[in-house]
């Protein structure tokens, strides 16, 4: 367990990249929902950034304990956005396209942090010089964490596991009967993710992922 400065300052630096990550992943599905007819997440107010109306105490307890540990993969989450599937045209698609737009958002706003990274990182002649700035030195963590955090929010939520989003495409797939008991193992979903996280399989499986693909973007962004 880190020190008490130490664990702080992960805390609060991951404080920001968390909470745009997961209020944006749920105003997405909502917004998707809605442009495809259904209102219910419009008419519950969680169309916005504010942060109120999303908070999950659960889900940030969940984010605080893991930006804690020494383990790389830190997550948590907001309130679900209701969805209504009845008022889509084709509902298994609809929720496809719903399910998709969260991780879609997440990977949008770690390319953003990398731009933003390399800003900061044009913005001093040296390494030496950003560390020793009080400014940009905290925004280049920042904006790091960022990067990294919205790349594992994004691959978290597409393990086909429910209820996260990887579940719902999965099940745009499966026959309806079988779509059906797969999703009946919705309420053993937090549990399993738990003992994944425990076990360190979570990590083996998710941090390859979401190295590589931060190594893409920075490559992409000039970095």
């Amino acid at each position: 367990m880190p020190d008490i400065a130490t664990a702080i300052q992960s805390v609060a630096i991951s404080f920001v990249p968390f909470f745009l990550g997961v209020i944006c992943h749920e105003v997405a599905h909502g917004y998707v929902a809605y442009r495809l007819g259904d209102p219910t997440a419009k008419m519950a107010g969680r169309l916005t950034l504010n942060p109120i109306p999303h908070l999950d105490t659960m889900g940030t307890l969940v984010f605080v304990l893991t930006a804690l540990l020494p383990s790389p993969i830190v997550f948590g989450w907001a309130k679900p956005v209701p969805v209504d599937p009845r008022h889509f045209k084709n509902p298994m698609k609809g929720m496809m396209l719903c399910s998709a737009a969260g991780p879609g958002t997440n990977i949008l706003l770690a390319i953003i942090f990398a731009l933003a990274l390399k800003f900061v990182t044009l913005s001093v002649d040296s390494v030496e010089a950003l560390r020793a700035s009080a400014v940009l030195y905290p925004l280049f963590l920042i904006c790091r964490t960022g990067l990294y955090l919205n790349l594992i929010l994004a691959f978290l939520n597409l393990i086909p596991i429910p209820p996260l989003d990887g579940s719902k495409i999965l099940m745009g797939f499966l026959p309806r009967d079988l779509a059906i008991k797969y999703m009946s193992i919705d309420r053993y979903g937090l549990l399993i993710l738990i003992l994944l996280l425990a076990t360190g399989a979570l990590g083996y499986v998710l941090w390859p992922l979401v190295t590589g693909s931060a190594q893409l973007i920075l490559t992409l962004v000039g970095l």
